[in-house]
């Protein structure tokens, strides 16, 4: 279904693509460079030409399919959520670690003892 939408988005592309290349813009004239021109900036064009009509359908079927294909792939990935398909991690405690009680600190590197390790000097 999701590859029938993708190939109607792409054609109805190409046809919005071409039909508004095709037209005309307004005041192309080389009179309207002057300030020559009679028509309106706003005004009304007369009755909506063959070109107009196709891309205003063009426009319509361009924004229903990529609504579609929005609505499509938002439920083709709930669908496949990395979440649900892997377990969850089973993290067990240590049980050496909890056994032996609180670990002893380790001597430095030079050899002479950390202040954890001097004996309290009484005075």
């Amino acid at each position: 279904m999701i590859v029938l939408v993708v190939i109607l988005h792409v054609l109805v592309c190409f046809i919005m693509i071409g039909v508004i290349l095709l037209q005309a813009g307004k005041g192309a004239e080389v009179g309207a460079a002057f300030g020559g021109s009679s028509q309106t900036i706003f005004g009304s064009r007369g009755a909506a030409t063959f070109l107009s009509k196709m891309t205003i359908a063009a426009a319509t079927l361009f924004m229903l399919t990529s609504l579609g294909l929005s609505i499509l792939s938002n439920q083709r990935s709930v669908a496949s959520s990395i979440v649900e398909t892997q377990p969850p991690a089973a993290t067990a405690p240590d049980s050496a670690a909890t056994s032996a009680g609180p670990a002893a600190p380790a001597p430095s590197a030079s050899g002479s003892p950390t202040p954890a390790q001097t004996p309290a000097q009484t005075p």
